[in-house]
Parts: C-alpha cells; sequence; structure tokens
C-alpha cells in the first residue's frame, strides 16, 4: 500500500453552537474524526518508506481536530518517511453540501469568496494527486487550501 485517503464527513448546519445537539457533536467526531485514527493506524502496517497519507480537512475547521491530527502524525511519521497531508476545499459542488445546506445557502454557495464561485470536484482533485506522487516527497504536514483565494476563515 503506497498511499491513504481518508475522506469522510458529515457536516451538520448550524449558526449557533447552541444549537448543536450532544449527539450531532458525537456523530460529527464519529464520523469526521475517529475514521482518520482507525485507519490510519489499521493502514500503518503495510505502508512503507515513501507512502502518503492524505486527509480532507475543510476551510472551516483550519485548525480543527483534522488539521492537528495531521500535523500530529505528520511529526510522528517523518522518521519512517510517510508524509501525511491534507487538503482543505473551499466551497465546493458536491453531495454533501448540497444535502446538508438550506436551500438559499446552496443558491449562494461560493459566491462570497474571491473567486466568486463554488468549485467543481475536478478542480479539487489535482491537490490529492499531487500529495499522492513523488513531486512532493518533502511535503508533510502541510494543508493545501483549495478554496478559490480565501484567505481569512472569519
Amino acid at each position: 500500500m503506497d498511499i491513504v485517503v481518508n475522506n469522510a464527513a458529515v457536516q451538520p448546519y448550524t449558526k449557533d453552537i447552541m444549537d448543536v445537539s450532544n449527539e450531532q457533536l458525537e456523530d460529527t467526531f464519529r464520523t469526521n474524526v475517529f475514521p482518520l485514527f482507525y485507519m490510519t493506524k489499521a493502514a500503518l502496517p503495510y505502508l512503507k518508506q515513501g507512502s502518503s497519507i492524505i486527509n480532507t480537512a475543510s476551510r472551516v475547521a483550519y485548525e480543527g481536530a483534522v488539521v492537528t491530527f495531521t500535523r500530529s502524525m505528520a511529526l510522528s511519521l517523518a522518521d519512517k518517511g510517510i508524509r501525511v497531508n491534507a487538503v482543505a476545499p473551499g466551497p465546493a459542488w458536491t453531495p454533501l453540501t448540497v444535502s446538508t445546506y438550506p436551500a438559499d445557502h446552496v443558491a449562494t454557495l461560493g459566491t462570497d469568496i474571491p473567486m466568486g464561485r463554488a468549485a467543481q470536484p475536478f478542480e479539487i482533485a489535482p491537490a490529492f494527486v499531487y500529495l499522492a506522487t513523488n513531486q512532493s516527497f518533502y511535503v508533510t504536514g502541510q494543508v493545501l487550501h483549495v478554496n478559490g483565494g480565501i484567505t481569512r476563515y472569519l
């Protein structure tokens, strides 16, 4: 095994922390965070020097658990020659986006970012390919932001 891509997520739409139920919080971590640990742990015996682990983060979770896990694992696995990075897409036309956001949000998806539109998945995929190839052998612990020019996460 040479490449592991951890890509699974739920994103409950709430505007206020008071609207997040305990069940939503637990489900989010069970889907977005715990699998990173379990999949990485299961794959490690099969990975070798030069292998790559790529996690999917998000623009809203830049300082969150996925990025922290990515950076921690990069430090932990550097001596084995295994690179660990993440891709943080901005707004994108995926089934997850359309199924979790309200219709009025979907109607204006990406219009508030510098490029003025949401990405298509084929525009994000090359970042994963780069991190999976030998071209990124000196890259570890990094997050590639494929986000249409977003520079602030407020």
